[in-house]
């Protein structure tokens, strides 16, 4: 794995070389772990002009949930407590030498750019962008592979949880149910907030649990994911609650759940991000529901849960293989409830049996 570090330093090193940068300070804890393999609290990883450093407050941590350090890669550990490790980056770059420094203007504050000019006023600084960005879009195989075993631990613990018993418990309660058996099946930790809907809320996007107790006849939306050696997949479900659908439950979900097929069909190498979404989202606006829908039918996720590229209507781009997206539409009726239905998948060409789902739990609408 350690060589896999390396190369991800080395293509961003191209780019600043392209780019007429000596060396580059990167602070937004996704991009560090990228590149280091782990992003201890405060860290900053220097990619510096005679050699890379992973700057830390503190000396790292052993817990394989923060990651490791790449063993290439020397950790340097701030003699005194309290102080910034990007201002303290910034000197050392300039201590090897570097007369500009790309940092990451959309990450690092107004004050830490400030301090960082301060410590070293020789040397000028220019904007990384989001280069690091822009190359976590792409997975490898083995960041597959962490996503994959993500999806299953969350596949699992939806599945436990729709053994049990529903009706008369709260929002809240089954929320951190899910996230506790998310843990016990070898997840760091949930990858985002877990959403448990149910009644008037189901199909809400990114709703909060409340105390609202699960009632027959109920739609129960679930949108849960699992963080696995910090990569991070998303599942969302809608169920009934322990009586046979009504008619107007069946056919909305049929709905999305056609939306959300042809979203998933939609989705192969070279295919525009807005040519996705148009294909789940027309399904819906045909049907009378285009008002209200999310600014975006899917994203892509990894390191952070969400990530470029977005499935938008109004956004530019085309889609590479072995890149992890969402595919979520979702309609809401005020008053009385709705559907979302959410998978992770790998982007892959037909000749490799086109895009891989990673969250396998059904989408038959089943009465619990």
């Amino acid at each position: 794995m350690s060589e896999v570090y390396v190369n991800r330093r080395s293509r961003l090193r191209e780019r600043c070389t392209a780019a007429g940068t000596a060396a580059a300070l990167v602070t937004r804890p996704a991009n560090v772990r990228y590149l280091a393999g782990a992003a201890p609290q405060g860290a900053v990883m220097l990619l510096g002009s005679s050699e890379d450093l992973l700057v830390c407050a503190e000396p790292p941590d052993d817990r394989p949930t923060e990651g490791r350090p790449d063993e290439n890669l020397r950790v340097h550990v701030l003699p005194t407590p309290g102080s910034d490790p990007a201002v303290a980056a910034a000197g050392l770059a300039a201590g090897q030498g570097a007369d500009t420094l790309a940092v990451e203007e959309h990450h690092l504050t107004m004050a830490r750019y400030r301090a960082a000019v301060s410590a070293a006023p020789g040397l000028r600084l220019t904007d990384l962008g989001t280069a690091v960005e822009q190359l976590r879009v792409v997975k490898d195989e083995e960041e597959i592979a962490f996503l994959r075993i993500g999806a299953e631990i969350a596949d699992q613990a939806l599945g436990e949880l729709l053994e049990s018993i529903l009706v008369g418990r709260t929002e809240r309660h089954l929320a951190l149910e899910l996230e506790r058996r998310l843990v016990d099946h070898g997840a760091d930790g949930p990858a985002f907030p877990t959403s448990v809907a149910t009644g008037p809320h189901s199909g809400r996007r990114g709703h909060r649990p409340t105390d609202r107790r699960v009632e027959e006849g109920d739609f129960l939306s679930v949108c849960l994911g699992a963080a696995y050696r910090g990569y991070r997949c998303e599942i969302g479900r809608t169920f009934v609650i322990g009586t046979s659908p009504a008619d107007w439950q069946v056919e909305l979900y049929d709905l999305v759940f056609a939306a959300q097929r042809a979203g998933r069909e939609a989705l192969a190498p070279g295919a525009a991000f807005r040519d996705v979404d148009r294909a789940a989202r027309q399904v819906l606006d045909c049907a009378g529901y285009g008002e209200g829908l999310p600014p975006v039918t899917g994203h892509g996720v990894g390191l952070e849960i969400d990530e470029d590229p977005q499935l938008g209507p109004a956004v530019m781009g085309k889609l590479d293989a072995c890149v992890p997206v969402t595919v979520e539409p979702g309609v809401h009726l005020p008053g009385r409830g709705g559907v979302r239905i959410d998978d992770t998948l790998v982007v892959r060409p037909e000749a490799d049996g086109g895009p891989e789902l990673l969250t396998i739990t059904t989408k038959e609408l089943l009465a619990l």
